[in-house]
């Protein structure tokens, strides 16, 4: 009499094999080893790890029989400590750690990350940039104008003026649509603001030079004036202009 083969599901004797599985679970993050509880990486639902050994999906292994996550294993030591006791990582490794957080899903440390320095910090200078017209396409005319003015000089640095202010200008409502149209017209030189905040003329500017540092990109600037360009009829223009030194090399 021919023998009866019971066949299971490939994701019903996954789930099995995860079940009976040993309660320490080996494994390779990008190359680097670690070995937690099967109960850590499902401490809380709706996370990524807690869906990859929930024994609905096939994981990898290496060769010694680690299970393998295809990701830069630096910062999962941190992600671990998280779900093993709460601890949070030191200030200098946060932005790492959230981004790696981010991938992994894993809402209660996205929460509390955002709450500590830098991030806190960063939420507060991004809502006054958010009131700020044009301010990543006018970081992209800077290292563009930077980059073709260099080029064309063959020179190690490249220097442009840009237009800073915070206040509008006081113009009539018969004046503002020519004034406008002036304003935005696109130019070999920049000009950022108004903005309804307390930051000032600086701390834009303080912004401008760090986006523009995280780039690789290092830039000087100075105060030389001010614009007095005749812009329409009697009215002349007094915004504070600096010139800003990108050095490329």
């Amino acid at each position: 009499m021919p023998s009866i083969y019971c066949h299971q599901p490939f994701a019903h004797r996954y789930l099995i094999t995860l079940q009976h599985l040993n309660a320490v679970v080996p494994l390779n993050v990008g190359g680097m080893h670690f070995t937690t509880r099967l109960s850590t990486l499902r401490r809380h639902e709706d996370t990524m790890l807690a869906a990859m050994f929930s024994g609905r999906h096939h994981i990898p292994k290496d060769n010694e029989g680690r299970y393998f996550i295809d990701r830069d294993g630096t910062y999962f030591g941190d992600i671990l400590n998280f779900l093993r006791a709460g601890d949070l990582p030191p200030r200098d490794r946060v932005r790492s750690v959230y981004k790696e957080a981010q991938y992994y899903a894993i809402g209660p440390l996205l929460d509390c990350l955002e709450e500590i320095q830098p991030l806190t910090g960063e939420k507060v200078r991004q809502a006054f940039l958010d009131l700020m017209p044009y301010y990543e396409e006018n970081l992209e005319r800077i290292i563009e104008i930077a980059k073709l003015r260099a080029m064309q000089r063959k020179a190690r640095f490249a220097k442009l003026k840009i237009c800073v202010y915070k206040e509008e200008m006081p113009v009539t409502p018969y004046e503002r649509p020519l004034f406008n149209s002036l304003r935005f017209e696109r130019s070999e030189n920049v000009s950022f603001g108004p903005w309804e905040a307390v930051a000032d003329v600086y701390d834009l500017l303080h912004c401008i030079v760090t986006d523009l540092a995280n780039r690789g990109i290092t830039v000087d600037h100075q105060c030389i004036g001010v614009c007095d360009k005749h812009l329409i009829n009697h009215y002349y223009c007094k915004r504070p202009i600096y010139e800003f030194k990108i050095t490329w090399w």
